[in-house]
């Protein structure tokens, strides 16, 4: 699979100056970790779940996660157990490409069952999604990981998802967040990233974002966001992918748009017409969010409906100015440091102090692709939505 696989090839050749690499489940951590994108979660519950994977897939989905905890009532487990085990049979069965596929569970004890019941078509599966994440609870959770891998004789990635209340708690932070790190990185090889749950936050004081407000503008998220990252997000070789939290906004609806972008994946001079149509229907919100996240640190995005995908995906590729200024950086004879123009002539690249964003961004090209310098998101959305 790759970002913008969906497209066919000349459209992409029009879009890209470095083109999105291939990659599969079986690709290293490092990359999957970067290659995550946009993530979509859908209930386990769905009966037509194989049918659902298959489409997401088609339209560029590259990493999804079945939800057997909040997404769905307590009394619906069992039987979405069974759902799941009945759907990666039929998509095992129909030999479809499906993206990087993730189960998040409740309890421990659930992932060596659900493997068992699985059988042969745990091969389609990538790992687990442990909610709730400290490390009175992790540490269950990643030895029942350990032990269901062993089981199924596949590599199992866990996501932590860090959403409890003594990680929001000022008097509990520290403690809880020290308590992550040190289980986390026990299991370093098997965390593929961490992930925040917003939405726990802002339900413990009884918050909710506006859809033109961001997760930052939610002054008590925006400091748990900015200590996780401060402790568990260093570019020194400690840290880990953390991604962005859920928009929980979808009043955009995507066939307003297709049957003109079908047209032209370049729009033809409709970009402002797209602009303005993106800010009517409440994504102008999620842009700035999916901006403020890479700025904070973050890399991909939770989505719990398919028309944030696109969005995520084109604000994740690198933009030709961007690719420039880091492989300036990175050069060998920039290796002693120093300072240099910038070859847009806008701006100074540190040798030192910009060394870890550049390595970080040709990460990002790497698996998102590098722009052509004169397209920008809007064409890169627009071709989205249109493939």
């Amino acid at each position: 699979m790759r970002h913008f696989g969906h497209l066919a090839p000349s459209v992409r050749e029009g879009l890209f100056f470095q083109e999105p690499c291939e990659f599969g489940a079986d690709s290293p951590a490092g990359m999957l970790s970067a290659a995550l994108g946009a993530t979509l979660y859908s209930p386990a519950t769905r009966p037509k779940l194989a049918d659902d994977v298959i489409k997401q897939a088609g339209r560029g989905v590259v990493s999804m996660v079945l939800c057997l905890e909040d997404s769905i009532d307590d009394s619906e487990v069992d039987g979405a157990e069974e759902n799941l085990v009945r759907q990666f049979a039929e998509l095992d069965a129909r030999g479809a490409e499906v993206p990087l596929l993730f189960i998040r569970v409740r309890e421990p004890g659930q992932m060596m069952d659900l493997v068992s019941r699985l059988g042969r078509t745990v091969r389609l599966l990538s790992g687990f999604v442990l909610p709730k994440f400290t490390e009175e609870r992790g540490v269950p959770f990643m030895e029942a990981l350990t032990k269901a891998e062993k089981a199924c004789g596949r590599r199992l990635f866990a996501m932590p998802v860090l959403e409890s209340p003594e990680l929001l708690h000022l008097e509990t932070r520290t403690e809880t967040l020290q308590g992550i790190a040190r289980t986390v990185n026990k299991y370093r090889e098997r965390v593929l990233a961490l992930r925040l749950g917003v939405t726990d936050f802002c339900s413990a004081y009884g918050l909710r974002r506006a859809p033109d407000m961001t997760a930052y503008d939610v002054r008590i998220v925006g400091a748990v966001i900015a200590d996780v990252v401060n402790v568990l997000g260093r570019a020194d070789g400690t840290g880990f992918t953390i991604t962005g939290p859920v928009w929980e906004y979808f009043r955009l609806q995507e066939r307003m748009f297709k049957p003109q972008l079908r047209r032209s994946p370049f729009l033809e001079g409709r970009a402002e017409e797209l602009r303005t149509a993106l800010i009517e229907h409440d994504l102008d919100g999620l842009l700035r969010e999916i901006e403020l996240d890479r700025t904070n640190g973050l890399l991909g995005k939770t989505c719990i409906h398919p028309s944030h995908v696109a969005p995520v995906h084109a604000l994740s590729v690198v933009s030709h100015e961007e690719f420039s200024d880091a492989q300036d950086i990175l050069r060998p004879e920039s290796g002693g440091g120093g300072v240099m123009r910038s070859a847009y002539t806008n701006k100074m690249n540190e040798v030192k102090p910009h060394r870890a964003w550049a390595e970080r961004t040709l990460q990002r090209a790497e698996v998102f692709g590098v722009a052509r310098e004169d397209v920008g998101f809007v064409e890169l959305l627009a071709a989205g939505l249109a493939g």
